[in-house]
């Protein structure tokens, strides 16, 4: 049993004593702490797979901040490494694929990850699940189908992903054979998460707005659509589209609990798009470089703007490494503390 559901109960739409926070890349650079863990292993993908070190990273904001909920400590990319497509972290460039996607031939090649394939990622959660010992939530996630594709066939990060998005234009049935693919890997890997004991999901569609509208329908949310399908029944489901903020209304429609919004969206129009989905969002990182007194009026601001129930409180996307970790547990403890 939890000893803190509050975000469970945000998510399902259920009655809050106050909104539930945790913040996207709570684990991460902006805590010392993690930075000390963190030079115990030689590289990032090495880190990703330790287990224990995995563990030690997603608890400590839980300990440090106060968040209500952890998020494993993973990337994005085990997924296409599991299909068959490893990858490498280059200090201050990021991620690197030596082979990428060109064809057919190379989208046959790949294989559909199953659970056993990440068991290194099933390892951290079991170990962080006993850690936590039903204090907060444990969130399990994976990233979109599109957002992988996108890093499959570029090779790196971009700030246009031309070289993915002139696969779909170019490409479009071969583009619907590797998100396929992908999906079924992302719908087993959740499930393995789940069992593994996350119980809440998030999906990170991280590059959803280099797409199109009529783009993101077809080769995103639809794909994102299905992993809901499989995935609802057994625990709440974020979807979080980074700059997909005219899609709230179609992602609504999906079997999701909950939609991430990011700092772009005016929390009144959101609602008014969502319905009944509960949100989740949306501060922009960069407030929490203002003063103090700045961090209090503005969260307290869209604390009221958001409301207190179907609302968990977030950043509009993760922290930035060179943020003072003083100031983003001021945030955490503003949203704990407001009165209602």
């Amino acid at each position: 049993m939890l000893k803190n559901d509050l975000l469970l109960r945000a998510a399902r739409g259920q009655e809050v004593e106050r909104a539930p926070v945790w913040l996207m890349r709570q684990a991460g650079r902006v805590l010392p702490e993690y930075r000390a863990t963190r030079a115990r292993a030689r590289n990032f993908v090495e880190f990703v797979k330790s287990p224990e070190l995995a563990c030690e990273v997603t608890v400590q904001p839980v300990d440090i901040l106060g968040v209500d909920a952890a998020i494993i400590f993973s990337d994005i990319l085990v997924i296409p490494e599991a299909m068959g497509l490893p990858y490498k972290m280059i200090e201050a460039k990021g991620p690197w694929f030596e082979k990428t996607i060109k064809t057919k031939a190379d989208i046959e090649a790949l294989k559909i990850a199953d659970s056993a394939d990440l068991e290194y990622v099933m390892n951290a959660l079991r170990l962080t699940k006993k850690e936590l010992n039903g204090r907060v939530p444990l969130i399990g996630f994976s990233g979109a189908p599109w957002t992988l594709l996108a890093y499959m066939i570029e090779g790196s990060g971009s700030k246009t992903f031309s070289k993915a998005k002139q696969f779909l234009y170019t490409q479009p049935n071969e583009a619907h054979l590797l998100l396929q693919k992908i999906t079924n890997s992302v719908i087993n890997y959740l499930k393995g998460q789940v069992e593994a004991g996350a119980d809440m999901l998030q999906i990170f569609d991280s590059w959803a707005g280099v797409l199109s509208e009529k783009m993101y329908y077809e080769f995103s949310l639809r794909y994102i659509a299905q992993i809901c399908v499989a995935l609802a029944p057994l625990v709440p489901i974020t979807i979080f589209g980074k700059d997909a903020h005219y899609a709230i209304g179609e992602i609504a429609k999906t079997n999701c609990n909950t939609i991430g919004l990011d700092w772009t969206i005016d929390p009144q129009r959101a609602r008014t798009q969502a319905g009944t989905k509960a949100l989740q969002g949306n501060a922009d990182p960069c407030l929490l470089y203002a003063s103090e007194k700045t961090i209090i009026e503005e969260t307290s601001k869209m604390l009221r703007a958001f409301g207190k129930q179907g609302y968990i409180c977030n950043l509009g996307h993760g922290l930035y490494p060179d943020l003072d970790k003083e100031k983003v547990k001021l945030f955490v403890d503003v949203v704990k503390e407001h009165k209602w």
